[in-house]
């Protein structure tokens, strides 16, 4: 199945999903490194911190270290680190994969796994297609429809990415 969400900004987001992947792609109007550069390093300046967060304390700062292995994590404003999962593999400015950790409960679960990949694609000098893949849906089990259907709501990639798109095209 293959949706088009609403247009923003002359961006569009499409949209489609299997049973167990979840996939979004914008086209940003900005070069590939810059894309990338905001999506990992300016990832605070586009990811909605006051509603999208799993920690007790107020998020400040959403971070993702730049390397195999380094966490992806959200900063409260009492210092407090909440885990969100961890960076599979690191290829700049071609893309990234990266671990959720995020089960069911939107609570952090070090022995849960699905993976969000994204790939930066040069549409040309300026322009920049993000793909993005939620894989592995199957293993949040009876819950799995639920929590695709949040994915896949307004509320969930599609927005981000629209934000993301957003902050990506004025860095430019």
């Amino acid at each position: 199945m293959t949706q088009t969400g609403a247009s923003v900004e002359g961006r569009r987001v499409q949209s489609s999903t299997k049973p167990d992947t979840l996939r979004k792609t914008i086209t940003v109007a900005a070069p590939r490194e810059v894309a990338f550069r905001v999506f990992t390093q300016g990832m605070t300046t586009w990811w909605p911190l006051a509603t999208h967060k799993i920690g007790k304390a107020p998020a400040v700062q959403a971070v993702l270290e730049p390397r195999v292995g380094g966490r992806w994590y959200e900063k409260g404003d009492d210092g407090s680190e909440c885990d969100w999962g961890r960076v599979l593999a690191w290829d700049p400015p071609a893309g990234l994969s990266l671990d959720w950790q995020i089960d069911r409960q939107w609570q952090y679960d070090p022995s849960f796994h699905t993976e969000v990949v994204v790939r930066f694609v040069p549409e040309d000098a300026a322009r920049t297609r993000v793909e993005l893949e939620h894989r592995n849906l199957d293993r949040f089990g009876v819950y799995r429809d639920q929590i695709v259907a949040a994915f896949d709501s307004p509320g969930g990639w599609q927005n981000l990415l629209e934000a993301f798109a957003a902050k990506a095209t004025a860095a430019d």
